[in-house]
């Protein structure tokens, strides 16, 4: 039987927590069928993103993808761009797995393990065209904003392996997380805003039904849009060890 990968051991702090989630008979189907066919296993060495794909096309990736209906819309209206999304838990995985299937599509890949160490270890330096990062958990509690993905160093790594013009979106639904991803954002040296503080909500991030509810109760979300500085202009990047 196919199983899909559990991420191993690491010394950073983790965004995401193990539990027990509920996968359904078809998302389970998926994963047996489908994983071999869509997924990359982690290595700890860099990739070759072409290969990975069958074509050279833009590779945008995506960091915490959820149940997948966002990145398969994304990639269905986007054809010319690849699409590499990362996520730990089975559930979401298969639901993807059987987007890719039911619609047809081939620039999706996903990488099931912590994305710190994907980036790290299996992203070449200087190959993103874009980065995706749509309302990663908020550890909303004071004592878990260690927990939050968008810190310093992350968003340095990160840099290291976006090409110079490459776009960094992120969204979040919590004001005060926005408001943090704000200020690591626009003191990250390589990244330069795109707007004057946050960015409207382009066309091509679609609505899901969570935001269209929470937005029906009054909720706010914040979409915050940076690019990457040309080599010369940013600061040198130091490679993590």
């Amino acid at each position: 039987m196919v199983t899909a990968q559990t991420p191993s051991g690491s010394t950073h702090i983790r965004s995401f927590v193990h539990r027990r989630a509920h996968i359904t008979p078809s998302q389970e189907q998926a994963i047996e069928a489908w994983l071999p066919r869509w997924s990359i296993r982690y290595q700890n060495t860099p990739i070759d993103l072409t290969a990975a794909f069958g074509r050279a096309a833009p590779v945008i990736l995506e960091i915490g993808f959820g149940m997948g209906e966002t990145t398969q819309q994304i990639a269905q209206t986007r054809p010319d761009d690849n699409f590499l999304g990362i996520e730990v838990f089975n559930a979401g995985v298969g639901a993807l797995l059987k987007h890719i299937h039911d619609n047809g599509l081939d620039n999706i890949r996903i990488i099931q393990h912590d994305a710190v160490e994907v980036l790290r270890d299996m992203i070449p330096p200087h190959s993103l065209a874009g980065v995706h990062i749509f309302f990663p958990d908020p550890w909303p509690k004071k004592r878990h904003h260690k927990r939050r993905l968008i810190q310093p160093a992350f968003i340095e790594l990160l840099c290291s392996r976006m090409m110079p013009g490459a776009y960094l979106h992120c969204a979040t639904d919590w004001e005060h997380y926005a408001q943090q991803m704000l200020d690591v954002l626009s003191a990250e040296p390589a990244l330069q805003n795109t707007c004057a503080g946050y960015a409207p909500r382009p066309a091509y991030r679609p609505l899901t039904k969570f935001e269209r509810r929470g937005l029906r109760l009054g909720h706010g979300v914040w979409d915050l849009i940076f690019e990457r500085r040309a080599l010369q202009d940013a600061a040198p990047i130091t490679e993590p060890n």
